[in-house]
């Protein structure tokens, strides 16, 4: 293997695993340890930051900074990048568009003959049919408040409100949450001492505080953004009692659609599903659909709702 070969297989292996012992990359590359350690310094010289550990448990492993690394990609996952990078290009990103059509320029520029055939049968077959235009989520807010979340880090920024009034929020991030619609954050607000929900679409200058932290048996991120979306801002909450094992009802019904709870009983074969709405009419349809056995545990007004409607459907259907 010649070296600029050797060099590219050295930071493959680099990049597909966290920490490599030396006899480890010097097999692999079938060369001596002398011949590693000279490859390693090439690619620091490079610019790619390459951290060595001496002793039993130490090695080899890829540093943060300094030059991004060349990707080497197996057919399927450049195939999947390519179809992700067309998908980018309708995302609710704001900015993203047009970053998303220069890389897939850029891929398309040195795929090999027959994936580039692959992905355009693939993609000649996609059509994007729009949907309601969604609110735009900046990237550069949204990498804030990951990176608050990957550290554990307190973000503080300016939230706004449903009727466009501006708050300044503290909190510790737990994790971001995409409906496939929007991006919210589960967090925990630290003047109000409660778990909240924000829309990223709403949040504005997030900077990170330095103030650091560790959960104790945090809640479930998709049943806070679920409670906060399907139940919470609505008039009127419906709750049912449906005659099916948990599991499937969730199945049935994802965080997106509604929320999903345990029999409060402990019974292993029912679940209590809760939706909310302004008016009865959309829950009288929701109920309609499920397919399960159920009861309208409230309010009383869907309950008689439900009956004359079924009641209606009876007499029509002798």
């Amino acid at each position: 293997m010649d070296p600029a070969s050797r060099l590219l297989r050295l930071l493959s292996l680099l990049q597909a695993r966290a920490r490599w012992s030396g006899p480890e990359l010097a097999d692999r590359l079938g060369v001596g340890d002398r011949t590693l350690r000279r490859d390693v310094a090439r690619l620091r010289q490079l610019g790619y930051p390459v951290d060595a550990a001496p002793g039993m448990a130490g090695g080899y492993q890829l540093g943060t900074g300094g030059r991004l690394p060349p990707l080497l990609l197996d057919d399927d996952e450049a195939v999947a990048i390519a179809l992700g990078l067309r998908v980018a290009a309708t995302t609710s990103l704001a900015g993203m568009e047009q970053a998303g059509v220069a890389a897939m320029a850029k891929l398309e520029s040195v795929l090999p003959a027959r994936l580039a055939e692959r992905v355009k049968a693939l993609t000649d077959g996609l059509v994007h049919l729009p949907g309601p235009e969604l609110p735009q989520v900046d990237p550069a807010v949204l990498v804030v408040v990951a990176t608050g979340c990957r550290r554990g880090e307190g973000i503080r920024f300016r939230s706004r409100t449903h009727d466009g009034d501006e708050q300044e929020r503290s909190v510790e991030p737990l994790q971001i949450v995409h409906t496939g619609r929007r991006w919210y954050l589960a967090a925990r607000d630290r003047d109000r001492r409660a778990w909240r929900t924000f829309r990223i679409d709403r949040m504005a200058d997030p900077v990170l505080t330095g103030h650091r932290y560790v959960f104790v048996d945090p809640p479930d991120p998709q049943s806070i953004v679920s409670e906060a979306t399907m139940v919470a801002p609505w008039l009127i909450e419906a709750r049912v009692l449906v005659h099916a094992p948990v599991d499937a009802v969730r199945r049935r019904f994802p965080p997106t659609a509604a929320v999903v709870e345990d029999d409060p009983d402990g019974a292993p074969d029912r679940a209590v599903l809760r939706i909310g709405a302004n008016q009865l009419g959309p829950l009288l349809g929701f109920v309609l659909g499920i397919p399960f056995l159920f009861e309208v545990l409230s309010p009383s007004e869907l309950r008689d709702a439900l009956r004359d409607h079924v009641a209606g459907l009876a007499a029509l259907n002798r």
